[in-house]
């Protein structure tokens, strides 16, 4: 006979009223039906005892009394909301039994700070990536929050609004509505987000919370065109039970919920459930497989926890609590249970359902939801979403019905005109900014640089933007304070935008926001040119450093001496007598640097050399040259204050422009004394001021922003120059109220314009270019930029004609050589066909001699006779005979020329 299977009881605590909670009874029901319809073997049986909380905290916690210690439960399932479990959860620990829920989602209930509580579903922090790439897929900047004040709804939004600031999206409003809320209550809270300019809503309610809020929301006209409403998993995964509710006022929301796996099993499933009780719910999943999982559990416990009586009173305990001997083990059997349910893989992480992927769905109303796309937990990146890449599997409908995304910005339906704060430019620089008054109807008309910049912005703008332009002026037509009072008025809401020449800042950016500028950035110092009055006539000597002048002239006279050696013997143009060798290879030299010489070379190394030398010599004179020019040209540039410590040093006086905050520049970072400091309003002040100069009431340094700079100088380019560094500022830009959405657009649309060179083009020479145009000189301008040339920057050329020269000489001296060898060895003294010449000046005529001794040879060599035999090398170093005078002096003529005769 089969012994009877062992009972273990388990609690059982829902809100039957509610639709989750009547729903998730059936689905529990069905699964130990089912279970135990596969399993008809098994040894243990879970009797399940339910109770009704109502919905109620102390109902929740009079059932789990109850069910503790009056039933003796082994574990409870429930309860169903986030609120009741964070009770309950205490009465777990205190009687180590199992708390399992499958709803209750906040993260505020952590598995691992109670180890008696298990969350078989996901918590709610799974889905905050999937929500928020939702936003950052769509560029929107800000995002209203919209939850319930209870703990499901405060659990979610700080682990939210951390998600959202990490993409630098702002929450600038929370809608905080409690479960028990009105109507108007609610209707209340609807008109304050309506009366922002935030359109991107994220919902995060209960079910029942969320029926009654789309359905107001639909009645005051939220639900239309330019609206965003993103729904949490919780609304998203209890839409079936509200389906007829709701629907209709929900077209156009987008939703996020966990990937149900397909297969075979869930499809049975929905088969069975759907001829009963409808469409089938995640939680409901959730509850079944909850079921399972208990029930695989309790079959694996010992023999031993399976006894009837396992539970003690605990009289330390308030309510005389029984703690459980066998809860412990119960919960390390379950904690390691892991199988394929119908909701997927049931896989305990920590105390909690292991996170999957998500998808995104459409509420497209009457007909229901539909699935666009996914959100990978491995890449997070919301596939269905992404419109570059064309893998949308269905277009999303928004409010209104339209398929265009809401761009979640516009200006409240209960505002006025967009006011933008004008300020009075500078009188001298109306270029960027220039306000007009009609003399007949008294209304201000604008042009200017600032002004055309911020119109073409608002042409790339996707949107209309109302706007009015209001001048910063008091009664007299002036300005009615400096651009920090100005700023200021925005953040006392008397101005929603101030457009203008205003800096970027740091201390701006307290009180407003700027977007991107739309000018050059730093400020720069201008001084006065320095007028040449030295005069040196020794300037031509300085291109070049002494060592390399002394070079030159060694290379000259080297260069001069190897082509006389190399053409001496030959060419009859450089014979001369010895006292005039020095005369003729200097003037050889020098010829060759102004290209005048007019000596004919025989020798064909003679030409190599000449060649590289006469490129050699093109190099220096032109690097002369060039250097010449520019120091002559720099002395005429020279600024008369080379730096700022200069000024500071002598205590000059320094100007700036009017109500600018380069003041602040001056004295703070530069360390300027407020005493050395002028103001001036326009180029025409400066000019004056500074042709004066600080000893006659004037100044000797303007420190300006470079706009202005480029301004003051088209018109007296001749005068001055920029020197010194560059000090940063961000340049110009436009000012909002801070975590205004119109920042980003407009920043934008200024790009798309400075990127454009036509556009930027076509405003500046409109408004910038007149006058004289002069370059923007960025640097200091000073003699020490061009310094003379050395030795070091011509060496290449001077070992380039040195190798010429000496491998000249060196083949020309081998030849030599090699010929008198020649010569020597092969033409006896005796022979007649070779004959030694020695020729006169005056004579060449040839005769044959044949004398013996040196004296005989000697004189026949005065005489012009021909010697039968060459002069040895001593009579070639000794014998120089010159009895007629200088111009009969013998000359010996080599006589590897004359082998084969006379000369």
């Amino acid at each position: 006979m089969e012994s009877k299977p062992h009972v273990v009881g388990v609690g059982v605590i829902l809100n039957l009223a509610s639709p989750l909670g009547q729903m998730a009874e059936g689905y529990i029901s069905m699964a130990v039906s089912d279970f135990y319809a596969i399993h008809a073997n098994y040894r243990t049986r879970l009797a399940l005892s339910v109770k009704d909380s109502v919905g109620d905290v102390v109902e929740a916690a009079s059932a789990a009394l109850e069910l503790i210690n009056d039933e003796q439960v082994q574990a409870i399932i429930g309860p169903q909301t986030s609120t009741e479990a964070k009770f309950l959860i205490d009465l777990g620990d205190r009687a180590q039994i199992p708390i399992i829920s499958f709803s209750a989602t906040s993260p505020s209930l952590s598995p691992t700070q109670n180890p008696f509580f298990i969350r078989t579903a996901q918590d709610d922090c799974s889905q905050v990536k999937a929500l928020t790439s939702i936003v950052e897929t769509y560029g929107w900047k800000e995002v209203i929050l919209i939850y319930e004040d209870i703990e499901y709804g405060n659990g979610l939004i700080p682990y939210l609004t951390d998600a959202l600031q990490v993409i630098s999206i702002r929450v600038p409003h929370r809608s905080i509505i409690s479960p028990n809320s009105s109507q108007f209550e609610i209707l209340k809270q609807l008109n304050m987000i309506m009366a922002r300019e935030t359109r991107i809503l994220l919902v995060h309610v209960s079910a029942s919370l969320g029926s009654k809020l789309f359905r107001l929301a639909k009645q005051i006209g939220m639900m239309s065109e330019g609206y965003a409403w993103i729904i949490t998993k919780g609304l998203s995964s209890l839409l079936d039970p509200l389906r007829k509710k709701v629907f209709g006022s929900m077209h156009g929301v987008v939703g996020v919920r966990p990937y149900l796996p397909n297969s075979k099993r869930l499809q049975d499933f929905k088969t069975r459930w759907n001829k009963t009780s409808g469409d089938i719910n995640l939680f409901g999943l959730w509850a079944y497989d909850t079921v399972w999982a208990l029930a695989m559990a309790a079959e694996s416990l010992t023999p031993t926890a399976l006894v009837s009586h396992n539970s003690s009173i605990n009289s330390i305990e308030p309510f005389g609590l029984r703690v459980s001997k066998s809860g412990p083990q119960f919960l390390q059997k379950l904690l390691n249970i892991k199988f394929e349910g119908l909701s997927g893989e049931f896989n305990l992480i920590r105390g909690q359902l292991k996170p999957t992927d998500y998808e995104i769905i459409n509420i497209r109303g009457k007909l229901g939801e539909r699935v666009i796309g996914n959100w990978s937990l491995e890449n997070g990146i919301p596939h269905g979403l992404d419109q570059s890449v064309k893998i949308v599997r269905k277009p999303i409908i928004w409010p209104g019905n339209t398929k265009v995304p809401p761009k979640g910005w516009v200006k409240p339906v209960f505002g006025t005109k967009l006011r933008i704060g004008i300020p009075i430019a500078p009188a001298g620089f109306k270029e960027f900014l220039k306000i007009e008054w009609d003399p007949h109807t008294d209304e201000p008309s604008f042009s200017g640089f600032s002004y055309d910049i911020f119109l073409a912005a608002l042409d790339k703008l996707p949107f209309a933007l109302p706007h009015k332009f209001i001048p910063f002026a008091n009664s007299f037509r002036q300005n009615n304070g400096t651009y920090d009072e100005l700023l200021y008025q925005i953040k006392l809401k008397k101005f929603d935008a101030v457009v203008g020449d205003t800096t970027i800042v740091a201390n701006r950016t307290k009180y407003v926001d700027f977007t991107l500028p739309y000018t050059e950035s730093g400020v720069s110092m201008v001084v006065k040119v320095k007028k040449d009055e030295t005069k040196n006539i020794w300037i031509f000597l300085r291109p070049l450093k002494w060592d390399l002048w002394l070079s030159i002239g060694v290379a000259f006279i080297l260069t001069g001496i190897v082509i006389w050696f190399l053409e001496h013997h030959t060419n009859e143009e450089f014979r001369s007598p010895q006292k005039k060798i020095p005369g003729t290879i200097l003037w050889f030299s020098i010829s060759t640097l102004v290209f005048a010489n007019s000596e004919k070379l025989k020798n064909k190394w003679s030409r190599v050399v000449v060649v590289i030398w006469v490129f050699v010599v093109l190099i220096f004179t032109q690097s002369y040259t060039a250097s010449l020019a520019s120091m002559l040209t720099v002395q005429k540039l020279q600024p008369a204050i080379s730096d700022i410590d200069e000024l500071r040093r002598n205590d000059h006086f320094v100007g700036y422009l009017k109500n600018s905050y380069v003041k602040e520049l001056l004295t703070k970072q530069l360390n300027f004394s407020e005493s050395r400091l002028r103001s001036y309003e326009s180029p025409e002040e400066y000019n004056d001021a500074m042709s004066k100069g600080s000893k006659n009431g004037g100044i000797d340094a303007i420190f300006e922003e470079i706009p202005y700079v480029k301004v003051f100088l088209s018109r007296y380019c001749s005068k001055y120059r920029v020197v010194g560094p560059t000090y940063k500022s961000a340049g110009f830009g436009f000012a909002f109220p801070i975590g205004a959405p119109l920042v980003s657009y407009i920043s934008k649309a200024i790009l798309n314009i400075t990127q454009d060179p036509n556009k930027m083009q076509e405003l500046e020479t409109k408004n910038l270019e007149r006058g004289i145009k002069c370059e923007y000189p960025g640097s200091t301008f000073s003699s020490d930029d061009y310094p003379s040339l050395s030795v070091y920057s011509f060496s290449g050329l001077f070992i380039i004609t040195g190798i010429a020269s000496v491998f000249s000489y060196l083949i020309h001296l081998i030849k030599l050589r090699g010929k008198r060898l020649s010569a020597m060895n092969v033409i006896h003294p005796d022979s007649p066909l070779c004959l030694w010449s020695v020729v006169t000046r005056r004579e060449k005529s040839c005769r044959r001699d044949l004398p013996h001794n040196l004296s005989a040879r000697a004189e026949a060599a005065n005489n012009g006779d021909h010697l039968q035999s060459p002069p040895t090398a001593f009579e070639q170093e000794t014998v120089k005979i010159g009895k007629v005078g200088e111009e009969n002096e013998i000359h010996y003529i080599d006589y590897s020329r004359h082998i084969y005769g006379c000369a």
